[in-house]
């Protein structure tokens, strides 16, 4: 068995996303969306109705491939983390009006492509982090939940209760595989679902995975947009075992971080972010995850040339050395997100081939 295999509760992980592939984001992949209205998977699958079956599995089979696990390994990347919508397992999911008079719009086979994904995986010696990034309902109103400016997935029993099947089927299947080392409960849950619903959710979770995985595979949650102070005590040790928080860094969202300068991005990286880093693992010690962050910034206002301008390459270089020095605090981290079909600065290969990121993450 490969060494990583072994002794995997703890160990460091210097990650990717495999964004894109199994739940698609029309920004990562704009081709699959050309000529449509469609704006995320649902309305994807409904539009595209019968032809959404041949699309899709060739975009499972052709955008990430084995290739792409062996160059992570080459280059030092030990773990990925891999999304995964509701619909993973087929027609069980309860209905949402997205579908329209489609009962189950989902195209079925993904589990397969999660299969080979796991065999790549232990081929090529990197562990899987499992997340769940779309639940009925959407969780978050976003693209990447699965239905975009809808959050409805706290609303009704019937969503909560497939999510945590969903949760407990990915832990029956993959819990004696050597490659799994995590699965997560939920993608990004929006900040104004109540703390004490996701409370009572991820604990839930966390007794559904631990019916079926023993203590050796984490459990990661995320922090709901919100402070890690409330959730302080929450899921922790001796009464609860390899836990993990998980929170997600940008800085291309809010306006206050777009009005940064360069400077102001990476002061807010090396000082900002490790005093956070600090005191949060003064509060949960390293159990923690950055599960996603990236170099995306808003070049509009800064004082850049193009993307292969000279100012821009050093701009880059400083901007991930800095978020690296502050992530590197941490149990681990994973990179936002492996392959798009734009936004380089948001493309880990593109990154690491022109030089914004190291080319060797073992040293």
């Amino acid at each position: 068995m490969n060494p990583l295999f072994k002794n995997k509760y703890g160990k460091k992980l210097r990650g990717v996303n495999l964004g894109g592939w199994l739940v698609i984001e029309k920004w990562m992949t704009p081709s699959l969306f050309e000529g449509l209205h469609a704006k995320d998977e649902t309305s994807f699958c409904v539009e595209r109705g019968a032809q959404a079956e041949p699309i899709l599995k060739q975009h499972w089979d052709s955008f990430i491939t084995e290739d792409d696990f062996a160059w992570l390994a080459r280059i030092g990347i030990n773990a990925v983390r891999i999304p995964v919508g509701h619909w993973l397992f087929g027609a069980q999911y309860p209905y949402h009006r997205a579908y329209g008079d489609t009962r189950h719009p989902f195209v079925v086979g993904g589990v397969d492509v999660l299969d080979r994904a796991f065999t790549w995986a232990e081929k090529h010696g990197l562990l899987v982090v499992l997340d769940l990034h779309a639940a009925p309902g959407c969780q978050n109103g976003f693209d990447n939940g699965g239905i975009q400016d809808v959050c409805e997935w706290h609303t009704q029993n019937e969503y909560l209760i497939h999510t945590l099947d969903v949760l407990e089927w990915l832990a029956e299947r993959y819990c004696a595989h050597p490659a799994l080392h995590a699965i997560e409960t939920l993608n990004e849950p929006h900040w104004d679902i109540p703390t004490d619903y996701l409370k009572n959710f991820n604990l839930a979770a966390y007794q559904r995975i631990r019916t079926q995985c023993a203590d050796d595979i984490a459990v990661v949650f995320h922090d709901g947009f919100r402070s890690f102070r409330e959730y302080s005590g929450f899921l922790t040790e001796p009464d609860f075992t390899n836990v993990v928080l998980d929170i997600h860094r940008y800085q291309c969202f809010g306006q206050a971080d777009i009005a940064l300068d360069l400077y102001g991005h990476i002061e807010k990286s090396v000082t900002d972010w490790r005093h956070e880093a600090d005191a949060l693992i003064q509060d949960r010690g390293r159990w923690v995850y950055v599960g996603e962050w990236s170099l995306g910034l808003d070049l509009h206002t800064l004082p850049l040339d193009d993307i292969n301008g000279f100012d821009t390459q050093v701009a880059l270089r400083a901007h991930a050395a800095a978020q690296l020095l502050s992530f590197e605090k941490y149990l681990g981290w994973f990179f936002w997100s492996y392959k798009t079909e734009t936004a380089p600065s948001w493309n880990f290969r593109t990154c690491v081939e022109k030089g914004w990121l190291p080319g060797d993450f073992r040293l």
